[in-house]
């Protein structure tokens, strides 16, 4: 099936690895130019050079902090030098630190304030206006399933990825007679070193072994195993495509079946 993004122009967010560099791989792979940005540069060039090296396309780099203007200017101002106007925005973010409310100062949620909420919808304002002047556009979130069906412990994640959530339904409203679509995309539990992070903190809290923890979480999910962040992938790409010109404000997971609700 063709997706209709050859040539179009993306950003996606925190792609070095994980469920970021998934979704950039997928674009590339359809024919997209690409921009990734991250924290730190060495591991996005390496990401760089694996995505060109599969898909032979245009891929740039920009290491960038996303949670300060300084950031989110470098990274437009890079995707703009050298493709011009932006078709695609993946706005994507690490998760926060773990732990019950009792643990978590203000300086805590503040900083996960200004990563996960802050740096989406500033980078969001900062893409939309050549969007709606082109009357074409995809925003994709990176949320959590723990926006439909909190997580114990990740308080910061559940409150914050929730805020994200209200957002993107808002602005999908907002900017959908301007051909620019806004979604969101909720991973369960993936193979990435986020998921496996989160398993070692349940087992030192818990004093269990790891292995034990990682079988109780495949046991909650019908599939009875973990998401591959190819499969993620392939919804992203679907999502901002043209294919789906016709979806818009909705939270859609990749999960295995592990939400329960009916919505």
């Amino acid at each position: 099936m063709d997706l209709g993004l050859r040539d179009r122009v993306a950003i996606v967010c925190a792609a070095s690895r994980g469920l970021g560099y998934a979704v950039a791989r997928e674009l590339a792979g359809e024919g997209a130019r690409v921009v990734i940005c991250a924290r730190g540069d060495e591991p996005l060039q390496s990401a760089r050079q694996a995505i060109i090296a599969e898909t032979q396309a245009d891929v740039r780099a920009v290491a960038a902090d996303l949670a300060t203007t300084a950031g989110i200017d470098a990274v437009a101002r890079a995707a703009e030098q050298a493709f011009g106007g932006v078709d695609i925005l993946v706005n994507n973010t690490g998760g926060p630190p773990s732990g019950p409310f009792e643990q978590l100062g203000w300086e805590k949620w503040q900083a996960a304030t200004d990563n996960l909420l802050r740096g989406t919808v500033e980078m969001t304002r900062r893409m939309l206006p050549g969007m709606r002047e082109r009357s074409w556009g995809r925003i994709l979130n990176v949320t959590s399933i723990t926006v439909k069906q909190p997580v114990d412990g990740l308080m910061l994640s559940n409150s914050l990825r929730a805020a994200v959530t209200g957002f993107a339904r808002t602005l999908a409203t907002e900017v959908a007679r301007d051909g620019v679509t806004v979604n969101c995309i909720l991973p369960g539990f993936t193979r990435t070193e986020r998921v496996a992070q989160l398993a070692a903190a349940t087992a030192e809290r818990e004093g269990r072994p790891v292995d034990e923890v990682n079988a109780r979480t495949e046991a909650q999910i019908p599939m009875r195993r973990l998401g591959e962040p190819r499969e993620f992938g392939a919804l992203a790409a679907f999502l901002v495509s043209e294919r789906a010109s016709y979806i818009t404000g909705q939270s859609v997971a990749v999960d295995g079946g592990w939400i329960r609700g009916l919505y």
